[in-house]
């Protein structure tokens, strides 16, 4: 099956993901709190990148985490945030004791790859205060929603005043699901067939921990000069 790629790279993404972002922010000023963008890494920040720079805004990071199936580490279970948010798939679950020791031990492996990413990148991150802020989730692309949905989670407990979910690309099928976790989804393109993100981008290499950390030593140089 072939696709037309909707974006060139990450980059390009971003930039028209920050036009819609501000111009939506325009348009509800009056209710709009400040905004925060927070990248779930690592390819999210260099989609948020734009969004911070155009919206003059901290950019910093929320890291989670899919929890993968102990028979099939493709296939995600759930989804997880360094704070402990968990969030589990709706599949029917199996209750046999092997399986529940083995999503255990899925569910700890996920933790311990959040926090070794959140330590590789958390000297680029700003301090910040959420309390009544808008915080601004953004992602490179949203396949199942399980890892931006967890972040949503551990986003509200830190008592922002709204949380917006935000992606260049998304199945419009999953719009119904996802807009529970957030109070507004701004999602550029809704194409369908849906079957990963990569498809429909020309250029999307994997962004290393390095690349990444320098996105965030960009958006946070100029805001403390």
């Amino acid at each position: 099956m072939s696709y037309t790629p909707l974006f060139t790279d990450r980059t390009d993404a971003g930039e028209k993901l920050a036009q819609k972002i501000d111009s939506v922010m325009r348009q509800t000023a009056s209710g709009t709190k400040r905004p925060i963008v927070y990248a779930l890494p690592r390819g999210g920040l260099p989609v948020a990148a734009p969004v911070a720079r155009l919206l003059g805004c901290p950019l910093t990071i929320m890291v989670a985490k899919k929890i993968s199936h102990p028979q099939n580490p493709e296939l995600a279970i759930g989804a997880v945030t360094t704070s402990g948010n968990v969030l589990w798939s709706e599949q029917k679950l199996n209750r046999r004791i092997n399986y529940m020791r083995s999503r255990e031990l899925a569910l700890n492996t996920a933790i311990d790859k959040a926090k070794l990413l959140e330590a590789q990148l958390i000297s680029g991150c700003p301090q910040v205060n959420t309390e009544g802020a808008t915080v601004i989730l953004i992602d490179d692309g949203i396949a199942t929603g399980m890892t931006i949905a967890v972040a949503a989670i551990a986003a509200k407990a830190l008592g922002c005043a709204e949380v917006w979910l935000c992606t260049p690309v998304a199945p419009l099928k999953l719009l119904p699901w996802l807009s529970q976790w957030g109070d507004r989804l701004i999602i550029l393109q809704t194409p369908e067939p849906f079957l990963s993100v990569s498809n429909f981008y020309v250029d999307f290499p994997q962004v290393e921990s390095h690349e990444a950390l320098v996105y965030l030593q960009q958006q946070h140089q100029p805001l403390t000069d």
